[in-house]
C-alpha cells in the first residue's frame, strides 16, 4: 500500500514538472525579446590573439567541453563508474553532461561576437545544469555525499563574484586574465565536483529500509 502511494506521488511530481516545462516554453515563445544594454556585452578583456576575437573569453570555455564529454561517456557506463540505479536517472545525468558540453559551444560562439542575438546560446545550455540541482532539493535524497551540492553552489557564487569584479580583477593581476574569464574556469569546476560525487556516493537507504514516516526508502 505504501509503495502504491509513493508511486502515485512520484507520478504527480512528474506531471507537475511536465506542466511547468510546457508553461515555460509557452512564455518563451509568446513574450517579446527584451533588448539588453550594449554594456552587457562589453567585457574587460576583449583582446584578439591569433585572429580570435575576445580570445581568452572564448578559449576558457574549453573545460566545459572536456568535462561534459568525459561525464557523458562515463555516464553511459552506468554502474561501472557512477552509482546510477534508475534508467530515468541515467537520462537526467546524460542531459546534464550534454548541457555542460553545449556550454562550451554556445558561450564560445557568443563571445566571438557578443550581441543580443547570440546571448541566448550562451545561457540556454545552462538550463539542465540548473534544473538538476533544484530537483535534488525538491525530491528526497537517496544517496550519500549530498554535501557536494553545497560545494557546487559555493563555486557558482564565487564565479558570479568574479564576473561582477571583471575589470577590478583584470587590473589587479596586471591585465593577464579578466574576472569574466576566471568565471568560466571557476564555473567549470562545478560539474567536476558533481562528477566526483557520482563516483563516490552510495545508496543512503539499504534495500527494504523505512524512514521515520514509515515510507519505504530503498534503491533498486
Amino acid at each position: 500500500m505504501v509503495w502504491m502511494v509513493n508511486q502515485q506521488v512520484g507520478r504527480g511530481r512528474s506531471r507537475t514538472w511536465g506542466v511547468a516545462l510546457l508553461c515555460w516554453l509557452f512564455i518563451m515563445l509568446v513574450t517579446p525579446k527584451i533588448p539588453l544594454s550594449y554594456r552587457n556585452h562589453l567585457y574587460a578583456d576583449m583582446r584578439n590573439f591569433v585572429g580570435v576575437p575576445n580570445t581568452l573569453n572564448v578559449i576558457t570555455n574549453f573545460p566545459f567541453l572536456i568535462v561534459g564529454v568525459l561525464g557523458f561517456v562515463l555516464c553511459l557506463g552506468g554502474g561501472s563508474f557512477f552509482n546510477i540505479r534508475l534508467p530515468g536517472e541515467m537520462w537526467g545525468w546524460l542531459l546534464f553532461y550534454g548541457g555542460t558540453a553545449s556550454v562550451a559551444f554556445g558561450s564560445a560562439y557568443y563571445h566571438l561576437r557578443p550581441d543580443d542575438n547570440r546571448v541566448l546560446l550562451d545561457t540556454l545550455p545552462l538550463i539542465p545544469c540548473i534544473a538538476i540541482p533544484i530537483m535534488t532539493f525538491l525530491f528526497p535524497p537517496k544517496y550519500t555525499h549530498s554535501r557536494y551540492w553545497l560545494w557546487t553552489v559555493g563555486v557558482f557564487i564565487l564565479a558570479k563574484m568574479e564576473a561582477l569584479a571583471d575589470m577590478k580583477i583584470y587590473r589587479a593581476n596586471n591585465y593577464i586574465i579578466s574576472g569574466h574569464s576566471l568565471e568560466h574556469l571557476c564555473s567549470a569546476i562545478a560539474p567536476v565536483l558533481v562528477t566526483v560525487m557520482l563516483m563516490h556516493r552510495s545508496c543512503r537507504f539499504p534495500s527494504g529500509s523505512h524512514d521515520r514516516l514509515g515510507e519505504i526508502k530503498e534503491c533498486p
